[in-house]
């Protein structure tokens, strides 16, 4: 990005007339002063768009939430030592949970309810942490460091409702149409995967319903496997809740819709979003009223002996099945050499390997 704005800002001062009288080498260097500064002129405009921050900011919410789900499981792990038998879903409620359980002398059934809010939950887990506990000991030096580890997922959490309210703000701001059809945290990762607002706007609703799915997409393209449907409009809930038969075609619709939603973010700047929602609520009520497709006994059959042999469509082998290229193609061709040297020893030269076996 930053050598486009830079090609296209020498681009400018070249092909500018007003320059030309500066060509002589005596104003070289008022003609390099002058183009370094149109080149950061270019560079600080090209970035003043608030789309990068947001894009950043998603990069950096994926990842905090993966470390956030990777510091919880390690603490759940670590806290089971001590106390086996006490199972905490929330990882927050966990993290405030540890403070009060760790000082047993001090220990008391108001503490853990002030924690919990539940007085039936708090009982059990008073009994367990002081009467039925079946753990490890824990000393002091192991409480202060479980201490400040369930600190870093508590501050970890703030951190991620943090962002989640700035890309709420960011992208509601940026893309108001896109963000009613479905919501923050989608709108800004198609952004994301885009790029730009502007290449995101110029898509075709086909690459829209693809974003996310590249891997598969590829996939489809080189071996042959079943292209996806989806990528990541697949975490909206009328499609993930839908049946797997028109799965695909809702979120078809849901790509047009939010096609049509992002040209009007981008160029004319109007909301337009209820109009498209109650033409997409109709469409997916239109659609889930559809008669359920069954496959025939001789369909899936077809299907069943394709995927066993390796065949395509046209009945014929696919290149992912017995490719040149494979490892357990090549392996195989190497225990048949092996089996027909041994058999020319042997003398029976009349048996072939069968592939299909």
């Amino acid at each position: 990005m930053l050598l486009n704005f830079t090609v296209i800002a020498i681009f400018d001062i070249c092909s500018n007339n007003i320059y030309g009288v500066l060509l002589a080498e005596d104003n070289f260097d008022e003609i390099r002063k002058k183009m370094l500064s149109e080149v950061k002129n270019e560079i600080k405009s090209g970035y003043s768009s608030e789309e990068y921050t947001l894009i950043q900011a998603v990069n950096a919410y994926d990842e905090v939430l993966r470390s956030y789900n990777l510091f919880s499981e390690r603490l759940t792990e670590w806290y089971l030592l001590y106390y086996p038998n006490i199972r905490v879903q929330s990882p927050n409620l966990l993290a405030d949970l540890i403070k009060v359980i760790n000082n047993k002398d001090e220990l008391t059934l108001e503490k853990i309810d002030s924690v919990v809010n539940d007085i039936n939950k708090s009982k059990s887990i008073y009994e367990k942490a002081t009467v039925q506990n079946i753990g490890k000991e824990i000393s002091p030096e192991e409480a202060y460091i479980v201490e400040r580890y369930s600190e870093l997922i508590k501050k970890t959490s703030e951190t991620l409702e943090e962002l989640q309210k700035y890309i709420d703000t960011t992208a509601n701001k940026l893309m108001p149409n896109t963000v009613y059809l479905t919501n923050s945290l989608i709108a800004s990762g198609l952004l994301n995967k885009a790029g730009s607002m502007e290449k995101l706007s110029i898509m075709p609703s086909s690459t829209i319903q693809l974003l996310g799915a590249e891997n598969a997409l590829f996939k489809h393209i080189k071996f042959g496997s079943k292209p996806p449907k989806y990528g990541l409009l697949f975490k909206l809930p009328e499609i993930n809740t839908a049946r797997r038969d028109i799965k695909g075609r809702i979120a078809r619709v849901y790509a047009n819709k939010i096609s049509i939603a992002l040209k009007a973010d981008y160029y004319t700047k109007n909301f337009i979003a209820k109009e498209l929602k109650e033409s997409l609520e109709s469409s997916i009520s239109r659609i889930s009223k559809s008669p359920v497709k069954i496959k025939s006994s001789a369909t899936i059959n077809k299907n069943y002996n394709s995927k066993k042999h390796g065949l395509d469509k046209k009945g014929g082998h696919r290149q992912d099945f017995h490719g040149n290229n494979s490892k357990d193609s090549f392996r195989n061709n190497n225990r048949f050499r092996r089996k027909n040297r041994k058999d020319h020893f042997t003398g029976n030269t009349d048996k072939r390997p069968n592939f299909h076996k």
